[in-house]
């Protein structure tokens, strides 16, 4: 993954996933979208760095706010952007998903955003692009979502960016959530240490050691005195049998409100990669409330995509610099 990811010189190539990336590309991408943060009350402006450039969002999966900033985080660059409705395209004849990638290669696309349900899908397309395409992982079943897992990231540097003090809780489930995954390697790479993963046991990862937490289904003792609390939703699209056949009231005990909350920090961020669903891990005055930075997520989204693809085509100009205007 490593070797298609990163070129030979050390530059990003296609964006699969955070494991692996080193420390100072991720502060690169993070100051980069700093970069593309509109000032408060001032309307956020193009800039040309993908004019003449062709962005594809190709998702194999439906998708509201991922392809949506992916949208505009390829045209405030200035690029051309087609949205592919897979589900009624050639697909539904039988075409293969490498030959959709090769059409649209021979159509003049330069970057692909990829949404596909299988582990790994983002790194076969990657595998097999032209040498002048980049492939950006939108998600790719319970494996990864590297810019989902930047911009949460970003999103906490920009209130807490003393990643080595931060006390993390993710509550919910991580075993099937590709958010989780980016978001811990991200923040390990980063110097996070203390990441908890809270949740029913089917929830909770087979290996916590390996990912680099430790895990409990003690909402009190995972909250306890944490800096970000994150929230997932359930992967029920992901899951196989009846994974809460445990848990008499999932909201109750691993629902993030007000008597769950008491246990981390009062000034704790709280996070979640939507959609939410009201009532279940989340409820509204909490989504909605002075500690919740939810919206702010989806705002830093399109500047971290913006940085991610804005360096992936200065990779591949002329000496490595930004593309031409």
């Amino acid at each position: 993954m490593t070797d298609l990811q990163i070129d030979a010189h050390g530059r990003l190539r296609h964006l699969l996933t955070t494991e692996g990336l080193p420390r100072a590309l991720i502060q690169r991408i993070l100051d980069t979208a700093e970069t593309f943060v509109p000032e408060a009350g001032v309307p956020p402006k193009k800039v040309p760095l993908l004019r003449g450039k062709t962005v594809f969002n190709l998702f194999f999966e439906n998708s509201t706010r991922t392809r949506t900033t992916f949208e505009l985080a390829a045209k405030r660059l200035s690029a051309d952007v087609i949205n592919m409705d897979v589900a009624h395209s050639s697909k539904s004849k039988g075409e293969d998903d490498l030959d959709t990638l090769y059409t649209l290669q021979a159509m003049g696309a330069d970057i692909f955003a990829i949404r596909h349900p299988e582990n790994g899908a983002a790194a076969r397309f990657a595998a097999h692009a032209a040498p002048h395409v980049a492939i950006v992982n939108a998600g790719d079943g319970s494996h990864a979502h590297p810019t989902q897992g930047l911009l949460d990231v970003f999103t906490i540097r920009r209130h807490r960016p003393d990643f080595d003090a931060l006390r993390v809780a993710i509550v919910g489930d991580v075993r099937h959530s590709r958010v989780a995954h980016s978001t811990i390697h991200a923040l390990r790479t980063l110097g996070t240490r203390d990441i908890r993963v809270v949740g029913p046991r089917h929830f909770l990862p087979a290996d916590p050691a390996a990912l680099g937490v430790s895990a409990t289904t003690d909402t009190a003792a995972g909250l306890n005195g944490a800096d970000v609390v994150m929230g997932l939703r359930i992967q029920r699209e992901r899951i196989e049998g009846d994974a809460l056949a445990d848990v008499a009231d999932y909201h109750s005990q691993f629902g993030l409100h007000a008597a769950n909350l008491a246990h981390a920090s009062a000034t704790a961020l709280v996070m979640h990669p939507g959609p939410i669903n009201r009532g279940v891990e989340i409820n509204a005055d909490i989504a909605y409330g002075q500690q919740s930075v939810i919206l702010e997520q989806v705002r830093n989204g399109i500047a971290v995509r913006m940085a991610v693809m804005a360096i992936i085509a200065g990779n591949r100009a002329p000496g490595g610099g930004p593309p031409s205007a």
